[in-house]
């Protein structure tokens, strides 16, 4: 059932596509008989993998038992996933989203707007995905994904990602109300991914997903375009989706020893929990404090090297394992005790909570993942529709700007924690490459505002990439309350991302930094304009918008 050859290729639909719990889809045990047929279908043309004969050594619980309602929903399909008419289907592609690197003949299928729309999302970070429209394509949806480059040394890192990658695609499937995906092999030649282990981490991780998510999702199509993944897929499904109490067993003796945590992912012994007294409870404790059986790291001479310049260029997921994690959580608790017991000026001065340590490099890369991954898990469409923050188009200099509303900040109806929450998300496709903020505070000081203690929260939680990719912020109608505040923001929490700000005074003078029509304007910033300028600002058509220069006098 691939697809035909020349022209437009017709849409096939799911009941054309082999499903994995078909009768059909049982390989014989034992050769052909003489005189019978042998299978029409050369998709059905390998070797049984779960032949008794071959797994007869033993026997072993199973960690993926039978699940026939799981195993309905699974369909394995030669050819290309973008000709099959479901919801979603996934496009392996690199950080740029763009063209040249996406799934062969994916944009060619789909139009020259998939491409369009691509280039609005500002990149995609390794194992992370984004979803556009599928234009021409008879699914509804794309879902973009990068794959992780491939080296032995860093094989755990890249068996995460990978598995992060189809978590990722399977995430987005359900939170946007979708039910069914195709899904092509994400690792690619390029990135020297060996292709078996690559399709044992998206078997398990699917597995994994649908446990959970079983009821939301219809189908999830395999698909693959050369005899060598399909006889992969075909070996390796049996071990993770079996089909009964002899696929089971067989399966539970070939299963890998790793086949990853309750999400597929790879188990990391170096980062398991390990408990250790506190040191406060230690000096209160007549016992003393068990000493850790297992501590890979301990006497091996590696120490944490305090270099803010090599900080920007170690990547900090693997930063994050060169001090134990026991004694990196000792230090930063006594450094919070610390910062706690000393004397708070800004506190007292209604600034916020300034206080506690610094985050290194890694420190921050791990609070914004977890933050992100979070983010990414909700619905948080009741603080999208406050308009807080949204994005607008480009600046003079061409770099993406996010639109931030003060007026819109009603701190007394706002839950802070799913705002941050959201602002992560939200943040994340643009400080991959520069960008700019542009600030309205038009009527803003009628609203109660966050203080800097919240402020330098945010930004931590944002990270160093947009502290170094952030180019400037465009304040529109500061006040002597903003300009001080900004000036305290400067002197306690950062001086180089605060240093970027550049007030302007009138729309029209916002215009030479950032386009008029790159913005979405809320017509009270007009109003407020005109207010603030005595009359001199700019006038607004009602019913085009279009922006007019009031003549003075």
């Amino acid at each position: 059932m691939a697809p035909g050859v020349g022209g437009v290729e017709p849409a096939v639909t799911l009941d054309q596509v082999p499903r994995w719990s078909d009768p059909d889809q049982r390989l014989p045990s034992s050769p052909t008989a003489a005189g019978s047929e042998a299978p029409a279908s050369s998709f059905l043309s390998f070797a049984d993998p779960l032949d008794a004969a071959a797994g007869a050594g033993g026997r072993g619980a199973s960690r993926f038992p039978v699940d026939d309602h799981v195993n309905s929903k699974i369909y394995l399909w030669r050819g290309q996933p973008w000709s099959l008419e479901v919801d979603a289907v996934v496009n392996s592609t690199n950080e740029s989203l763009d063209e040249a690197h996406s799934s062969p003949g994916l944009h060619a299928a789909a139009g020259p707007e998939l491409a369009e729309e691509c280039a609005t999302l500002g990149g995609c970070r390794t194992g992370m995905a984004k979803m556009t429209n599928a234009y021409d394509l008879p699914a509804r949806k794309v879902i973009h994904t990068v794959g992780p480059k491939y080296a032995v040394k860093y094989h755990t890192a890249a068996e995460s990602a990978l598995s992060h990658c189809y978590r990722s695609c399977m995430e987005l499937l359900v939170e946007n109300g979708l039910e069914s995906i195709a899904m092509g092999c994400i690792y690619t030649e390029a990135k020297n991914y060996p292709r078996e282990p690559a399709a044992h981490v998206a078997i398990r991780t699917v597995r994994r997903f649908l446990e959970k998510q079983k009821d939301n999702i219809t189908a999830v199509v395999f698909c693959t375009i050369s005899s060598s993944d399909t006889e992969i897929y075909k070996r390796l499904l049996p071990l993770y989706f079996p089909r009964d109490k002899q696929e089971e067993e067989i399966a539970s003796l070939k299963l890998p020893a790793d086949v990853g945590d309750e999400n597929g992912e790879p188990i990391i012994d170096e980062r398991k929990i390990r408990i250790k007294t506190l040191p406060a409870e230690a000096a209160n404790s007549k016992y003393p404090a068990p000493v850790p059986a297992d501590n890979p790291l301990s006497g091996s001479g590696l120490t944490r090297r305090r270099n803010s310049k090599m900080d920007s260029y170690l990547d900090p997921t693997f930063m994050s394992i060169i001090k134990d994690p026991d004694l990196r959580r000792k230090e930063q608790w006594e450094k919070s005790a610390q910062a706690k017991k000393g004397f708070n000026c800004a506190k007292l001065l209604g600034l916020g909570d300034l206080g506690g340590p610094a985050l290194s490099a890694a420190e921050e890369y791990s609070l914004h993942s977890r933050y992100l991954a979070k983010a990414n898990s909700l619905n948080l469409s009741e603080i999208a529709e406050m308009k807080i923050i949204y994005r607008g188009g480009v600046d003079s200099e061409g770099r993406p700007v996010m639109v931030v509303v003060g007026a819109h900040f009603l701190l007394r109806c706002l839950d802070l924690e799913r705002f941050v929450l959201y602002v992560v998300k939200e943040f994340e496709p643009l400080i991959q490459k520069p960008y700019s903020i542009v600030y309205f505070h038009s009527a803003a000081s009628l609203q109660v505002q966050p203080d800097l203690g919240f402020m330098k929260r945010l930004q931590q939680m944002l990270g160093r990439k947009h502290q170094r990719n952030l180019q400037a912020i465009y304040v529109l109608h500061p006040t002597l309350g903003l300009r001080t505040a900004i000036l305290a923001l400067q002197l306690l929490v950062d001086g180089d991302v605060w240093k970027k700000v550049v007030y302007v005074d009138r729309l029209m003078h916002l215009f030479r930094y950032v386009p008029r029509e790159q913005l979405t304007i809320p017509d009270f910033v007009f109003q407020h304009d005109l207010e603030v300028n005595g009359g001199k600002g700019i006038i607004v058509d009602p019913r085009t918008k279009h922006v007019y220069q009031r003549p003075s006098g």
